[in-house]
């Protein structure tokens, strides 16, 4: 089997992970506000991460040297999958996703200012041609305006971004395991905090909790595939696979909410991957991005 096809196997796992999340999310979300949401799958990705440490004996990868980077870049995660959550409520599915794919443009254009990266043409054109594809899918000249969930879709890619950055910087010195055991730690407590702020947590019901389970378990299942597909083969190949989540769940919104795929979708949706197609066959070797 050749490194491409492996990849590519690997790819659909993450892919159906991050599909099964954005259903899940809706299927919960007239019962769950986002940030208990955010609370319980910070639960279940805590308790499989912990057990992962604690048998393989790993402990030991659990640095606080860090600190400060790992509260700013969880604290960008939690930003980011809150409204990411919330906008899978407001808008389309497919806008949701396409909206999503923006965040490694605005890791583009914003990592000469965090990572003291130099902007280069190439990133400063798929930068411009992705938020092109943002206008186009909100229609600000529409008279319709902006509508809360495009607004919450679109802040949620620049919070991944910056995610994103801020992993890059973790890397230099941490592992994996430790970046993810730290997200899940500190957002367990920014969920408890945020989700009982009013006094009043929902809690899981027979109805419920199977789909919470299934966010969690999802949410760490895709960010394991992508890393392990991008280990086997280079972003040129792996990322082009992962665009293949808009049509999936432009199709599943369709079938099963009824949501239109129209023109406006099709044209910015595009747009917003052929940039990234753009920028990604110039720097081959970007890393992976933890997302949602």
């Amino acid at each position: 089997m050749t490194a491409t096809l492996r990849a590519a196997l690997w790819m659909t796992g993450a892919i159906t992970s991050f599909t099964a999340m954005a259903v899940a999310g809706r299927a919960v979300s007239h019962q769950l506000d986002t940030f208990e949401l955010m609370l319980y799958r910070s639960c279940v990705g805590f308790v499989i991460i912990l057990s992962i440490v604690m048998i393989n004996g790993r402990q030991c990868e659990l640095r606080t040297a860090n600190a400060p980077l790992h509260l700013l870049r969880n604290l960008a995660h939690f930003a980011g999958q809150n409204l990411w959550f919330f906008a899978l409520t407001a808008i389309p599915l497919a806008q949701v996703f396409a909206l999503e794919f923006t965040s490694p443009l605005w890791v583009a254009a914003l990592a000469p200012l965090v990572l003291g990266e130099r902007l280069t043409a190439t990133r400063a054109i798929s930068a411009m041609v992705g938020f092109v594809g943002i206008l186009i899918i909100a229609q600000p000249g529409s008279g319709l305006g902006l509508s809360n969930g495009i607004v919450a879709a679109a802040l949620s890619a620049i919070c991944f971004a910056f995610t994103a950055m801020f992993t890059r910087r973790l890397t230099r010195t941490e592992t994996t395991l430790a970046i993810l055991m730290w997200l899940t730690a500190t957002q367990l407590v920014f969920g408890l905090i945020t989700a009982g702020f009013d006094g009043n947590i929902t809690l899981p019901t027979w109805a419920t909790a199977p789909w919470l389970v299934l966010i969690g378990c999802a949410g760490l299942l895709a960010h394991t595939c992508l890393t392990i597909a991008l280990s086997i083969a280079p972003a040129s190949v792996v990322i082009p696979i992962d665009f293949t989540r808009l049509p999936l769940i432009a199709l599943i919104g369709a079938v099963f909410y009824g949501e239109p795929v129209g023109w406006a979708l099709v044209l910015g949706g595009g747009l917003i991957v052929l940039a990234n197609l753009v920028n990604i066959r110039a720097e081959s070797t970007v890393k992976p991005a933890l997302g949602n």
